[in-house]
């Protein structure tokens, strides 16, 4: 699809995604992989090259900030948008999207020569939303990192616009490009006092009209399990093998309250990794739940089952290590509703319903929120995100631009 109106949209986004720029969960550093690094350093280049002279990278934090300054001759609040450049924890390397023109909304879409991986409606029925539509797919390897790329190149693209549109009045407008939203810690470090904006949407949603302003809030968990190893033939009583007291306290938890095993409003516990031997095993899990009172519910029921396995061994063998991580963004939203009003507004002119179910997950902007940065979550246009089955539409991409535009044009008219 050439987009006459953003010509550059989909160009950015497919030089984009072809760098990796995987976030480290493992990593100690700001931004945690150097790779990151290199990118936002490359988006200060290109920001400046469109116009925007402020444009500048924050070594303290990892986030790259620019202004489109406004034009109007009255005083109106700052917006700021936000979009993250790492992608989750799956092959980033050698990302070759492939493009699926006019998809007929019925067809299976073959990712890979063989055919071993398929976009099928089967599997995947909100692919018969996009009959008509030029689909950008992954070829089965890797993801493609729509989340949250297509966020980066469409903030670009509103930006490129207003430049060349000076007619459009519009107050200041602050952008940002962020790290690490995939490992939870991008905007741990955000400096909400310089980016000086009044509020903020990250363009970091899926499907067409999502308007997200209730999340989850979260937690970590790490559980770390000290064994004692000795040769099986004279293991009898001496023995205690890491890796069983390891599954024990993987039974232990409510095996219903697992994410395939739960929708809508339902919390859960997500095992993500489970390492070891009999000397010594690991397993690292996510805790989620709507309610703050619920996550502390959960997080005292896996401190529960740690100490209902100590107190059966010889010492203390099995410990749990919990950090909150973010919290549901409605708690500081609901205060700030002028804000989810002026983007539901946007759509209904674009004649988009706005989706504002809770989301199963979180953004920076529910950290953002908390830091006194109201920020709810447009949608980006994404589906099937983190995986080999993404894929996104290039005319919902497109019309997230004009929700962002909309949006500028509503604020410089109140």
């Amino acid at each position: 699809m050439a987009d006459t109106k953003y010509p550059t949209l989909i160009p950015r986004f497919l030089r984009y995604v072809k760098i990796n720029t995987r976030s480290d969960e493992k990593s100690t550093t700001i931004p945690s992989a150097e790779r990151e690094v290199k990118f936002l350093h490359q988006l200060v280049d290109e920001l400046k090259e469109i116009g925007l002279s402020d444009a500048r990278y924050n070594d303290a934090n990892g986030y790259v900030t620019a202004t489109i300054p406004g034009n109007t001759d009255h005083q109106v609040p700052t917006i700021g948008f936000l979009a993250h450049v790492d992608t989750a924890d799956f092959n980033a390397e050698g990302v070759k999207p492939q493009i699926v023109e006019n998809y007929d909304g019925h067809s299976v879409i073959k990712l890979d020569p063989a055919g071993e991986y398929t976009l099928d409606p089967k599997d995947f029925p909100a692919l018969k939303n996009y009959a008509g539509h030029t689909l950008i797919t992954t070829d089965g390897t890797t993801l493609l990192g729509s989340d949250d790329k297509s966020g980066v190149a469409e903030i670009f693209s509103l930006a490129e616009y207003l430049l060349a549109h000076p007619e459009i009045k519009h107050g200041d407008i602050r952008i940002g490009f962020g790290p690490d939203e995939e490992i939870g810690t991008g905007a741990d470090h955000f400096d909400v006092k310089d980016f000086a904006a009044d509020f903020a949407y990250t363009v970091d949603g899926g499907p067409l009209g999502e308007l997200e302003y209730e999340t989850f809030s979260a937690a970590s968990l790490h559980v770390a399990i000290k064994g004692k190893n000795v040769h099986p033939s004279t293991a009898y009583h001496t023995m205690i093998n890491a890796i069983q007291l390891g599954i024990d306290f993987q039974n232990n938890l409510p095996q219903d309250e697992v994410p395939e095993e739960t929708r809508a409003r339902a919390g859960f516990f997500h095992l993500l990794s489970f390492e070891g031997t009999p000397d010594h095993a690991e397993l690292d899990y996510i805790i989620r739940d709507f309610e703050r009172a619920g996550l502390e519910e959960r997080k005292q029921k896996a401190q529960a089952i740690a100490d209902k396995l100590n107190a059966r061994l010889d010492e203390p063998r099995v410990t749990v290590t919990m950090h909150d991580q973010y919290y549901n963004m409605i708690d500081v939203m609901k205060d700030h509703m002028d804000v989810v009003r002026l983007a539901e507004q946007a759509m209904h002119n674009l004649d988009i319903t706005p989706d504002e179910t809770p989301v199963r997950g979180g953004t920076d902007g529910s950290k953002l929120s908390f830091m006194g940065l109201p920020t709810p979550n447009l949608f980006a246009g994404g589906e099937n995100m983190h995986g080999r089955f993404e894929f996104v539409s290039e005319q919902t991409m497109a019309k997230a631009v004009d929700v962002l535009l909309e949006i500028v044009q509503l604020n410089a008219a109140k």
